[in-house]
């Protein structure tokens, strides 16, 4: 796994040092990121240089720079984990509370007006509370990423991210919940019992085939969305991905054969997305008889990993195996989407090499261009439930609004989400 850190590195000021420190850091086969001169004396400089490396490189690395003469380690840093410290999200007030004036409005004794109000008209909760831009974000930690069952605790760093972007893209407040519980019927026995504080469920990191259960279920006895984003927020990202890439090459993807490895709960979201779109074959490999009998059910093919490698137009992975894809097995022309996180199957520069046509991994298909907007066009159309329309809807203006040398949109813009969310909103309220 490459690990992000902050190197602060000393060196005597004379003419090439620094680009003899770079050229050291180079050779040890570490990527630099960023370099910021953090101050300077009379006879030395002190740099910030921040590096993206493994372990294995790190040591060899500080070993080396040990060597120079002209440089010295002051210290370093993990920059993912000072980013987490003290935590991802808090609670804020939307109205002022400066006097006491203001908090018999908000609090006692003004709120029992308020409270009577949606008592007697409970559609007013909609509009005196945040009940809609509320997201609960349910997990019980037994899929976090491609690290597994750690739990739900060990996985709230997640869920704290998931949350933080809601709130900056879409204005969305979610709230992490943590469950312990694995038996999915105790699972939809505790959101049945909580739903009420929520707008709509955000189920995350829950393993298949439990997931698919749970969202199942929920969705029947909730008047409220539910959206696994493991199957769905995924699959609305990579029909997007998929929609500009054959674009750019010119290759129809109703009739390209589509090869799914990996058919947990975000290559079974793929593939039943892919197939509502009009796929006409989507060949599936996976090592459990029980998905293959789902992607069978689906209306997919089954099929090893070779024959599914050397049949497929377009190659989706979702197995979470770093290097399970060898470069020999990729065909001329393909389209490879590695999509698992932190390591892909195959680094698309190896299956370019090999004659790809295109080739990405989950840097670049980022599920969180999906589900902040699928939230907040669900909830602003009020609709109970998800539905592939609203989901190919987000995948089609996600696909429309990737510039011209990029795959996608970028994530950090605010309007893409805003613009995909309007989408959704407008496909749920013509199925209404």
């Amino acid at each position: 796994m490459q690990i992000p850190e902050i190197l602060l590195i000393e060196s005597k000021h004379q003419p090439g040092n620094l680009g003899r420190i770079l050229t050291t850091i180079g050779e040890c086969g570490v990527v630099i990121d960023h370099i910021t001169l953090a101050r300077r004396t009379q006879d030395k400089s002190v740099w910030e240089i921040t590096v993206e490396m493994d372990e294995a490189a790190g040591r060899q690395l500080f070993d080396r720079l040990a060597e120079l003469p002209y440089a010295r380690l002051l210290g370093r840093s993990d920059r993912v984990f000072d980013r987490h410290r003290g935590g991802k999200i808090e609670t804020i007030t939307k109205v002022a509370l400066d006097s006491i004036q203001q908090l018999r409005d908000v609090y006692t004794p003004g709120v029992a007006r308020v409270c009577l109000a949606i008592q007697k008209h409970p559609e007013k909760v909609w509009e005196y509370t945040n009940l809609g831009n509320t997201v609960g974000i349910i997990t019980n930690g037994t899929a976090i990423l491609g690290l597994g069952n750690i739990g739900s605790l060990p996985g709230l760093p997640v869920m704290e991210g998931k949350a933080m972007i809601y709130a900056k893209f879409v204005g969305i407040s979610g709230v992490p919940i943590l469950l312990t519980d694995t038996d999915p019927q105790k699972v939809i026995e505790t959101v049945l019992a909580i739903e009420s504080s929520f707008g709509a469920i955000h189920i995350e990191d829950i393993a298949a085939p439990e997931c698919f259960e749970i969202e199942k279920i929920l969705s029947e006895k909730l008047n409220k969305p539910v959206m696994q984003d493991d199957q769905h927020g995924t699959a609305v990202v990579v029909l997007a991905g998929l929609l500009t890439a054959t674009r750019r090459v010119n290759q129809d993807l109703k009739n390209s054969i589509v090869g799914q490895i990996g058919l947990g709960a975000a290559g079974i979201g793929i593939t039943s997305l892919l197939l509502h779109y009009g796929v006409k074959q989507v060949l599936g490999a996976d090592l459990r008889e029980s998905a293959l009998q789902q992607l069978e059910a689906l209306g997919g093919k089954r099929a090893g990993l070779e024959e599914l490698m050397r049949k497929s137009h377009i190659v989706i992975a979702t197995t979470g195996v770093k290097g399970l894809i060898k470069p020999e097995m990729v065909r001329t022309g393909q389209l490879i989407f590695a999509l698992s996180n932190p390591e892909a199957e195959i680094e698309p520069r190896l299956a370019l090499e090999r004659g790809a046509a295109f080739a990405t991994d989950g840097r670049s298909v980022n599920n969180a261009l999906g589900f902040p907007a699928l939230f907040r066009g669900a909830l602003d159309a009020r609709v109970k439930r998800f539905t592939n329309e609203m989901y190919m809807a987000a995948a089609n203006k996600l696909s429309e609004l990737a510039p011209p040398d990029e795959l996608l949109p970028h994530v950090l813009e605010k309007s893409v989400h805003t613009a995909v969310a309007e989408a959704v909103k407008a496909a749920a309220l013509a199925q209404q």
